[in-house]
């Protein structure tokens, strides 16, 4: 049964690369004994050549516009923090964070403790801030001095960390942190 396969296997040429055969890294077996020399299959390379990309052209101030100190960048508002200046209320900022009427007065008790629903509080000593005092500041999605994204962002963190609001709220009375 073997040896029926066998010259089949003769007749058929062996594609190699011609860096293998360039390394005579290629074994190639004949039944007779006699090295074959396989075909070279130069079509084999496919050559991709990444186009660089077309800048994106940057504008030029126009010559009517008058440059500010805060278009300079000298300000102290451009390199801190954009603090929160929109309005509204607690009940507002709540229901737009997407907290529930049954959950707000946990989120009341604990952000009343912890910055008198003043957006722009910041704890001095460690950097926390916003309503929630999240903990870098950073980790707030959007602004961490905007009320709602604070807000959103303390409810995955209530619940993440609590389970709910209600956990965080038992925590905070218990502990007077969060």
């Amino acid at each position: 049964m073997g040896a029926a396969l066998q010259p089949a296997q003769a007749e058929v040429p062996r594609t190699v690369t011609l860096y293998a055969e360039g390394l005579d890294d290629v074994q190639a077996v004949s039944t007779a004994g006699e090295k074959q020399t396989p075909q070279l299959d130069r079509s084999s390379y496919n050559v991709y050549v990444k186009p660089k990309p077309t800048p994106t052209p940057t504008p030029a101030p126009s010559a009517s516009r008058k440059t500010t100190e805060s278009d300079s960048g000298s300000s102290a508002s451009s390199s801190g923090p954009l603090f929160y200046t929109g309005g509204g209320a607690p009940a507002e900022w709540m229901a737009a964070a997407g907290i529930s009427e049954a959950d707000m007065g946990y989120v009341d008790y604990i952000v009343s403790r912890e910055s008198g629903w003043n957006p722009n509080a910041t704890n001095r000593s460690s950097g926390a801030c916003g309503l929630v005092q999240a903990l870098p500041c950073s980790k707030v999605p959007g602004n961490g001095y905007d009320p709602v994204d604070n807000l959103r962002w303390g409810t995955g963190y209530a619940v993440g960390r609590y389970g709910s609001w209600a956990g965080a709220y038992a925590f905070w009375t218990s502990n007077h942190w969060w």
